[in-house]
């Protein structure tokens, strides 16, 4: 069960191409195509099949369900059934239904972005009867996190573009206009880009998505309605112009950045404005959502201000612990200078405790500053021991202390119980053991290293560079002429690797991570082909590559030439040549060995071999034959024994 079509489209695309038979039913198809997908699944073809909640809920489907034998009910992104979530979906709060109507089949529900309280909701939603709830990391170590202030922006983003050239990504704006006049002046400026929002006409989004897919464009401008339809892996950065609502959003937009595993981006542009011009956004809207809405976006404001790393700070939302600072966040870089905070800390859990953790944050502000507000006399607040224990110190400094308690994980905020604030395991530590706490003076708008500073590229790194971009052209060309996605062909991670390794053979292809069967049939070749043009080119040029010397040989013997007239050529000595003529052989490359030794020579070694082992020096095997043999010939029944040796 999945909530947009294109998403639909992309991984069945992305199944066929790994073999996998999977099909989606949803109301883009006329009835013949959706008789015919249903027709295929009640003749067991079919083994994933994708549908939406709307299609699924529909008269008659479950009918047609119960004439099947489903394994499995996989609901994707689970966060839309909560209200507590970021993207909340009513038709999702339906799919209980599952539950009832199929009370023996296993359901499974997916998210990426869910915080405590909304992973509790979901299985509250779907009717889920203590079910296994199982939670990997929502680290993202490969992407680079990087706050700049709000100012010049466009400037900034050009920079940061000069430095990423031709790397595809996406830039989040927050209003529709800001995404059409930005394309337009990237346009302007030289850069592939296109505008995307839910104004534009249905075909005037899918093309443009289909064109961003395909690599023909490199930067989409678009609101939140763009993303979560697409699984493009090779998105090397994603830019936020605008302060998003709230923290699930953010860290579910960077999430489309980087997916293959290799180095990505997300770049927020921060201003206090945005945030005043947000409040009043969520303030217009629907007053049910509205405080809680305005929490998160207090949180996403603290990201943005944060003064220590900023992974933690992601991961501490979603309730998970990082145990040391991630060096891979501006803040990590450059961090600023931290006193000892331990006292202070112990002032406000304090206060936290004393009121029984059924105070917001502002309340507890009040109360450390000895406020006289009708909320304090009220409750009597004043009478506490921690009444006025921080009236040194300004609001905006205390809220700032609270929001590092927070971003540090001593403190919690209970969505679910009115804001208040709770300690956790960490904030009783400080509390009663006097753990130490290091907080940090907050100077807002500090612009930090965006990235790490780059080393200059030795001459191995830009070989393999330049072999990369070749690759990378290949599988455009091979991706358009199948009417796919690029990373369909093959993702930019396997790309690297196959950069890196230079395979060229198929047991080293099948090797790289990526490549299946199914590939290597469909496009293994072309690319070993490119590999093994790229490395004789640049063994030609002087350039030494490894493996080169070997494939230089191949491609003479292909084209007929002999031994001897290949290292007469290569000015090479003849044993060089059978060398390797013998290494090609092995690795399983198109060598016509009986050219070079016959049935009844290798029949007379192969014993031999047995028993002084492969390891043993060619001169070893020709004293045994007392030189009735010749070397090249050991040489050879070698490279037959080896590769029969090999698992197939």
């Amino acid at each position: 069960v999945s909530p947009l079509i294109a998403l639909m489209q992309d991984q069945v695309k992305a199944l066929a191409a790994n073999g996998i038979n999977a099909a989606f039913l949803n109301s883009t198809q006329t009835t013949e195509v959706q008789y015919n997908i249903e027709t295929a699944c009640l003749g067991k073809a079919i083994k994933l099949l994708y549908v939406s909640p709307e299609k699924l809920l529909s008269n008659g489907f479950f009918a047609f369900l119960r004439r099947l034998q489903i394994n499995l009910f996989a609901i994707d992104e689970a966060h839309c059934i909560s209200a507590w979530g970021h993207d909340f979906r009513p038709e999702y709060t339906q799919l209980k239904l599952l539950k009832e109507q199929f009370p023996a089949v296993p359901v499974i529900a997916l998210t990426a972005t869910a915080d405590r309280l909304t992973q509790k909701d979901i299985q509250e939603q779907l009717k889920l009867q203590d079910p296994a709830v199982f939670i990997s990391s929502f680290d993202r170590p490969n992407i680079n996190l990087t706050v700049l202030p709000g100012r010049n922006r466009y400037n900034r983003m050009l920079d940061f573009l000069e430095r990423h050239k031709g790397e595809p990504g996406i830039i989040y704006c927050l209003s529709r206009n800001t995404t059409e006049s930005l394309s337009q002046k990237l346009k302007s400026d030289g850069y592939k880009a296109a505008h995307y929002h839910a104004g534009l006409s249905a075909s005037a989004r899918s093309a443009t998505q289909d064109a961003f897919l395909k690599d023909n464009i490199q930067i989409i401008c678009a609101t939140i309605a763009f993303g979560m339809g697409i699984d493009k892996s090779n998105v090397r950065w994603v830019m936020h112009y605008n302060l998003p609502k709230n923290i699930e959003g953010y860290y579910q937009e960077i999430g489309r950045g980087g997916r293959d595993g290799a180095p990505a981006n997300a770049v927020l542009f921060y201003s206090y404005a945005d945030v005043l011009s947000m409040r009043r956004m969520l303030t217009e809207g629907d007053s049910k959502q509205q405080a809680l809405q305005l929490v998160k976006l207090e949180r996403m404001q603290q990201y943005a201000e944060a003064t220590s790393c900023r992974r933690r700070i992601l991961l501490n939302y979603f309730g998970e612990t990082l145990a040391k600072d991630c060096r891979n966040c501006d803040i990590c870089r450059n961090p600023p200078a931290a006193f000892d905070g331990t006292i202070l800390a112990q002032k406000a859990l304090s206060a936290i405790a004393r009121m029984q953790e059924r105070a917001p944050l502002g309340l507890v502000i009040d109360v450390l500053r000895g406020s006289r507000s009708q909320q304090i006399l009220q409750h009597q607040y004043d009478r506490l021991k921690t009444y006025g224990a921080g009236r040194d110190l300004s609001y905006n400094d205390w809220q700032n202390y609270l929001h590092q308690m927070i971003n540090k994980g001593l403190v919690d905020i209970a969505y679910d119980d009115a804001y208040t604030l709770k300690i956790n395991a960490n904030g009783k530590e400080v509390l009663l053991q006097s753990k130490p706490f290091a907080l940090v003076k907050f100077e807002p708008n500090v612009a930090q290293n965006a990235e790490p500073v780059a080393k200059p590229k030795s001459k191995k790194e830009t070989l393999r560079d330049e072999l990369f971009e070749r690759l990378r052209v290949l599988r455009k060309k091979i991706a358009d002429e199948n009417n796919v996605p690029p990373y369909v062909v093959f993702n930019d991670t396997t790309l690297s690797e196959m950069a890196q390794e230079k395979p060229t053979n198929r047991p080293a292809m099948l090797a790289i991570s990526g490549v299946g069967m199914a590939k290597l049939e469909n496009y293994g070749e072309a690319f070993m082909n490119e590999i093994i043009a790229f490395v004789t080119n640049q063994q030609e040029q002087g350039n030494k590559v490894k493996g080169a010397t070997h494939l230089i040989t191949l491609e003479a013997y292909k084209q007929g030439f002999t031994p001897a007239e290949i290292a007469q050529h290569r000015n090479l000595n003849l044993v060089t040549v059978y060398s390797h003529l013998a290494t090609l052989y092995e690795q399983g490359y198109p060598i016509n060995i009986q050219q070079f030794i016959n049935r009844e020579e290798y029949r007379k070694i192969e014993p031999v071999i047995s028993k002084l082992g492969t390891e043993a020096k060619l001169k070893e095997y020709f004293d045994y034959f007392a030189g009735d043999l010749d070397y090249n010939t050991i040489r050879m029944a070698l490279a037959v024994f080896k590769r029969q040796q090999k698992p197939r």
